[in-house]
């Protein structure tokens, strides 16, 4: 399990950077925060250490009794993004509830960080769309309404049967994706935003996870 410190953030859109040298360095914008600290896991507890990260405001019209109540016992106000993230005990130990998270003090320019976000939903789709299929056939000689069919599904009398997991035709996309190992850019700890190089899932304004690196290539001790 990813028990690295992370944050939780808002995808802003994508942008360029222009180095001294001139070169262009393509990022993708990351509002982490203000995020604070709603409650905390602890192993006397509950068995295992975790922080939970609130994001942005919540309208109390949009807030359950139940959610109410939880908020006011930690005496911070309603969040609309809530998360758990595993963590070990030192880092937990720097923050306490009700305190905000310092982007600069997770993330520095040049960390490798895993992206987390849902992609932007298709709805119901084909196989062509959804598989990359060529389609079955050829759209003359006869072909009629089986152009954009994924062909044969079923195999002979033995098993005589569809077989499971065949890639066929329904729900596209909005699945939480992850993207190992990308750069952390730039980090502006006054405005709460993380530059990440390369891209990130999901469409703008989606809420995506940031946490380090857990298959970070570790530098060797080889002289």
């Amino acid at each position: 399990m990813n028990t690295q410190p992370g944050i939780i953030g808002r995808k802003l859109g994508n942008t360029q950077l222009f180095e001294q040298d001139g070169t262009v360095t393509r990022v993708t914008v990351v509002e982490a925060g203000p995020v604070v600290v709603v409650s905390k896991r602890t192993t006397e507890k509950d068995g295992y250490v975790a922080l939970v990260l609130g994001l942005e405001e919540r309208k109390e019209k949009h807030t359950t009794k139940p959610q109410a109540g939880f908020f006011k016992k930690m005496n911070v106000t309603p969040k609309r993004f809530v998360r758990e993230l595993r963590c070990d005990a030192e880092f937990a130990a720097k923050w306490d509830v009700g305190q905000t998270l310092k982007v600069d003090e997770i993330f520095q320019p040049g960390m490798k960080v895993d992206a987390r976000g849902a992609t932007r939903g298709r709805g119901f789709t084909g196989v062509m769309r959804r598989w990359n299929f060529a389609g079955a056939g050829s759209d003359t000689h006869g072909t009629h309404e089986y152009r954009r069919h994924g062909g044969s599904i079923g195999t002979n009398m033995t098993p005589g049967r569809t077989l499971p997991n065949l890639r066929m035709g329904g729900q596209y996309g909005n699945e939480n994706v992850s993207v190992q190992n990308l750069k952390v850019a730039r980090v502006d700890a006054e405005k709460h935003l993380v530059l990440v190089e390369g891209g990130i899932p999901g469409a703008r304004n989606g809420f995506v996870l940031l946490r380090l690196a857990v298959k970070a290539a570790k530098k060797s001790s080889k002289r």
